[in-house]
């Protein structure tokens, strides 16, 4: 099996190529944005398209919506034309202020980074993948883990509150009690994108636990473990319009689809 992982030195991107080299003997190749050329989609069985602009609080709609949306659509037809395999990554940000979180749920994007999620998402949904080709797309939930360190202040709470213990204080927004988070596990994300390779079937699944934690839970876990302090702060402007306070993935879609899954809790993660 070949395999092409697009953005395969981002965050997730690495720890895929890292999975899949110490799972699997496929062939692996990597492309992100920047390359002298588009990459050569031709000869993969299955493409792996994780590169994108991954900052919610970026506001040139240009950028986001040529990278995030024109060259997906570039991708899936060059997939399409070459009958190869695609998944790609959504978000759960496409649901914004929303309680609940089925992937039939009315979308309500608050951002430029959620609204070229959803716009791809909704595109591919109009699209016919080539006869035998399947086409996945997967709403990840909040991803932490490893190798997320260079995303500095859009890293994960779960890194953003270790390199904060290390200088003795964590700065948590106040009322974080309140603020719930589905955090999912990065090996969960490649475990799953693998196990879908098996999946002959196309569409749209969320991949999250299903049980969300509090911020401060997790700061407390962290401080616990650290014995740092926990200093309350105000949250920026900035991210006040449409922050999301609670999420929480419906995976009864992805588990009549792979059957019920063991998902990694924070507590467990801490822990390894």
């Amino acid at each position: 099996m070949r395999v092409l992982v697009t953005g395969h030195r981002g965050f997730i991107g690495q720890n895929l190529v890292k999975y899949i080299h110490e799972h699997t003997d496929w062939e692996v190749d990597g492309w992100e944005w920047g390359d002298t050329a588009f990459p050569t989609v031709g000869g993969h069985d299955w493409v792996f398209h994780l590169g994108a602009i991954s900052s919610t609080t970026e506001q040139d709609v240009d950028k986001v919506i040529k990278q995030n949306l024109e060259f997906s659509q570039w991708l899936f037809n060059a997939c399409k034309i070459n009958f190869v395999n695609l998944q790609y990554s959504s978000s759960a940000s496409v649901y914004g202020l929303a309680s609940d979180f089925k992937e039939t749920t009315a979308e309500r994007p608050q951002t430029p980074y959620a609204w070229s999620k959803f716009l791809f998402d909704r595109w591919v949904a109009q699209q016919q993948p080539a006869h035998g080709c399947q086409v996945q797309g997967f709403r990840y939930f909040n991803v932490y883990g490893n190798l997320e360190e260079h995303k500095q202040d859009q890293a994960s709470p779960v890194t953003k509150f270790s390199q904060q213990s290390q200088s003795g204080t964590i700065k948590l927004f106040k009322d974080s009690d309140q603020y719930l988070r589905d955090f999912v596990a990065v090996e969960d994300i490649c475990r799953t994108h693998l196990k879908f390779v098996h999946v002959t079937e196309s569409g749209l699944w969320n991949i999250g636990t299903g049980k969300p934690v509090s911020f401060e839970h997790v700061a407390k876990l962290i401080a616990a473990k650290t014995n740092a302090q926990i200093e309350y702060i105000d949250m920026p402007e900035i991210l006040k319009k449409g922050y999301q306070a609670y999420t929480c993935a419906d995976l009864t879609k992805l588990e009549s689809t792979i059957g019920p899954q063991q998902w990694i809790s924070v507590e467990e993660w801490l822990k390894s």
